[in-house]
This record gives C-alpha cells, sequence and structure tokens, in this order.
C-alpha cells in the first residue's frame, strides 16, 4: 500500500485552496506530510473541482518549479497532477516518478514521449470528456459499464503507442467526476475487487475530503474533525478492497489506521 500526500499550490481547491500557495508554505507542508507517513506527494499547481478558474500551462509550470526541485532534492517521490501535456512534459524533465492526469491521458499526440519516459502513469475515468469536474447527472445503472470501456479503449491506446502496461495505474474516479449522486461513487468502491480481476493493474483511490462523503457524514467542513473520520472509514474500506493507492489530504491520520489494521489482520498467537 502507498499513500500520496495531496500537495495544492493553488488558490481554489475545495478544501485547502490558498494555504500553500506561498512556496514555502508548499514546501514546509510537503516535508510535513513526508514525516507523517506519505510515500509519494502528489503536487497540483491547477485546481478541478466544478467551482475551480482555469490556470495555463505556464502558471502551472511557474508554481510548480517553486516547489517540485526543492522536495525532490530532500529525497520526495514526487507525482504531479496535470491534465496538460506542456505540464506533464515539464515534470518528466524534472524526474516526476508519476503522472497523475483526471482525463487519463486523452492526448495521443502525446504517446511516444510518454513511452520513452519511466515515469507511471495514474489513468484516471471522469464522465467529463474534457476540463475540470463538471457537476451532472449520470445514470448509476450504466456508470460501472462506462468505466470498464473507458479503461479498455485507453489502455489498449497507450499500450499499443509502446507505454509498458506494467506503467498504468488506474483510477475509478470518485465524487464529482462520477456524477452528482454520493450512490456512484460507493458503488465504484464496492467493485474494486471486480476492477482488479479485469485488468490486473494497480489501483488508485482518492476520496479524501470528498463532497459525497461529506454528504453521507452530513460533515459541511472540509477541514473538520467529522470529514476527517468519513474519509478515513472510506479510505479503509478501499483499502480492504484492494486499492494499492491511496491519495489523501491527512497521511499521517490514514498511515496510523493501516498499521492497526495489518496488526489486527495477523493471526492470533
Amino acid at each position: 500500500m502507498k499513500i500520496l500526500g495531496i500537495l495544492n499550490i493553488t488558490e481554489d481547491s475545495f478544501s485547502d485552496g490558498g494555504r500553500f500557495l506561498v512556496p514555502d508554505a508548499a514546501r514546509a507542508h510537503g516535508a510535513a506530510m513526508l514525516q507523517a507517513g506519505a510515500d509519494i506527494l502528489d503536487i497540483g499547481a491547477a485546481s478541478s473541482n466544478p467551482d475551480a478558474q482555469p490556470v495555463s500551462a505556464e502558471l502551472e509550470i511557474e508554481r510548480l518549479n517553486a516547489v517540485l526541485p526543492a522536495l525532490k532534492a530532500k529525497g520526495a517521490v514526487v507525482s504531479v497532477d496535470s491534465f496538460l501535456p506542456q505540464v506533464q512534459r515539464w515534470a518528466l524533465s524534472q524526474g516526476a516518478s508519476y503522472l497523475n492526469d483526471i482525463h487519463g491521458f486523452a492526448e495521443p499526440a502525446f504517446y511516444p514521449e510518454l513511452a520513452k519516459a519511466q515515469a507511471r502513469l495514474i489513468v484516471m475515468f471522469a464522465v467529463l470528456g474534457r476540463g475540470i469536474a463538471t457537476r451532472e447527472d449520470v445514470s448509476r445503472e450504466a456508470l460501472f459499464d462506462r468505466v470498464i470501456a473507458f479503461f479498455d479503449q485507453r489502455i489498449e491506446a497507450l499500450t499499443r503507442a509502446g507505454i509498458a502496461r506494467d506503467r498504468l495505474i488506474l483510477d475509478p474516479g470518485m465524487g464529482f467526476f462520477v456524477g452528482n449522486d454520493p450512490e456512484n461513487s460507493l458503488l465504484l468502491l464496492r467493485r474494486l475487487p471486480e476492477l482488479r480481476t479485469r485488468f490486473g493493474l494497480p489501483l488508485l483511490v482518492s476520496v479524501s475530503r470528498k463532497s459525497f462523503l461529506r454528504r453521507i457524514a452530513e460533515a459541511p467542513d472540509p477541514m473538520g474533525q467529522r470529514v476527517l473520520g468519513a474519509s478515513l472509514a472510506a479510505e479503509l474500506f478501499a483499502a480492504a478492497q484492494g486499492a494499492d493507492y491511496l491519495r489523501t489530504h491527512a497521511p499521517g491520520p490514514l498511515a496510523a489506521a493501516l498499521k492497526v489494521r495489518r496488526a489486527l489482520e495477523k493471526p492470533a498467537p
């Protein structure tokens, strides 16, 4: 199990927008997450929630350049969260170990460069075709088939372009990326074992502080203790269902919870 600590160097991320926009604050928070138990830092310089404003590739790179090299120099394993090929190209030049794309790498023209690289690719499903998340109703009955079809198509396209299959990590998407209805996210969490069986690839789950959990737990404050508990519950469930990577705002509590879970699962002496 790998924990990705979420580092948002943005103005309008849904839970912590603006808190780490100053480079010194971002570097300090990244170091703190590593100390708390994050295996990887997932750094994003543009928000993707439905209320976010567009950010140019140039501004993303400027924000990332003020933070990523310093953290990498301290030994951090880095993931860059961006769907823009220009930003992904820059991230590869800086030695990023992972690229995290909410569009699942939708630009075939960029595939030859990806094929030459070594970074692992987090291929995410989302009901949107381009851009940030949207608020829309999505049929629960059809959702899982859409996820399967998307991964079938995208894995085939990426591997046909020469990208090794074992570099791929699948993220079924959560929250608004899979529709307004909280049950859509719950459905995908419950069916993680089916995704693992069908594709035989590592799975990443990112539910931390998302609105569907806040609605279920009646926890409107995305920074509050109630939403921390809701996130941990969903993250531990995802781990039990076979997730290999958990992307979270709170790596310390999650790392502790996973240690307790592993201890409980050991056979009684």
